[in-house]
């Protein structure tokens, strides 16, 4: 059995994991050790402890907490109940989504680890926003990638916003940092990987006429929306392609660039009789 426990003053200490939940404020924490994240909804903390990452407590209203008793939660776990203005105050933000779990991360694995059984992986420089990183995960589990690869300059996939916006599909792809940048792209291509830049630039192929075999491993690089990627990781491509554009229209969101790029190359069932 969880342990339910009330809080009715929001300066109470056990409940100190939901505050400054910002994503360095997270990190810096030193305990534990491997820093923590921030699990938000119902769907995305079943999801985090499917995936193995472990639940140092949940924090809860009352209206929620037969949805949280229903969730794998290990026994003797801290489940802290407040009242909605409570929450409100210890974390600084209205938590929407019925729950926040503070959960402990895990080692990132190494690169080799993550694409040992891929065919098809994202690979991303420079992504700053979590919003973006949250919806790249998302388009990348839904439309047939099997990771993602982020320099070391990208948005933490775990930081809270981002995996709410995944809705919990960073925990379903695996990810790891590539480091050094963009040296460490060489490995792959010695692994036998086909570098492919996604950008905008005029002389690139155009998406529609290129064609993958669903055997061939394919390393979808993307970049920053304004900067793109970068010259350093350009030289490292075999190929770029481009989504062709109309309307006087140069380019689209990444996140929005992701989800076709994603669909054309993924390994996504095209007809309803092939998911069958």
């Amino acid at each position: 059995m969880t342990q339910t426990i009330r809080i009715d003053d929001a300066g109470d200490p056990r409940v100190d994991d939901y505050r400054n939940l910002t994503d360095t404020g997270l990190r810096r924490r030193k305990e534990p050790a491997e820093g923590l994240f921030m699990a938000e909804s119902h769907p995305v903390i079943g999801r985090a402890l499917e995936a193995g990452y472990p639940v140092r407590s949940v924090l809860t209203t009352p209206r929620w907490l037969s949805a949280v008793e229903d969730l794998p939660i290990p026994p003797n776990t801290d489940v802290f109940v407040a009242a909605e203005d409570v929450v409100h105050q210890i974390t600084g933000y209205r938590v929407h989504r019925g729950a926040l779990a503070a959960m402990t991360r895990l080692p990132l694995p190494s690169v080799e680890s993550v694409t040992r059984a891929a065919r098809r992986i994202l690979v991303l420089e420079g992504v700053v926003d979590h919003t973006n990183v949250g919806a790249v995960f998302r388009s990348a589990a839904g439309l047939g990638f099997d990771a993602v690869l982020v320099d070391p300059t990208c948005a933490d996939p775990l930081y809270r916003r981002s995996v709410r916006v995944s809705m919990g599909a960073v925990f379903a792809l695996p990810w790891t940092r590539v480091a050094p940048w963009p040296q460490g792209l060489s490995d792959l291509v010695r692994e036998g990987w086909e570098l492919v830049a996604l950008t905008p630039r005029a002389d690139a192929v155009a998406l529609p006429d290129v064609s993958f075999d669903s055997e061939e491993r394919v390393a979808l690089l993307l970049g920053s929306e304004g900067p793109g990627l970068t010259d350093a990781a350009l030289q490292q491509v075999e190929r770029q392609v481009r989504i062709p554009m109309s309307a006087g229209v140069d380019s689209l969101n990444v996140a929005a660039a992701v989800a076709i790029a994603c669909y054309a190359i993924g390994d996504v069932p095209r007809r309803e009789d092939d998911a069958k």
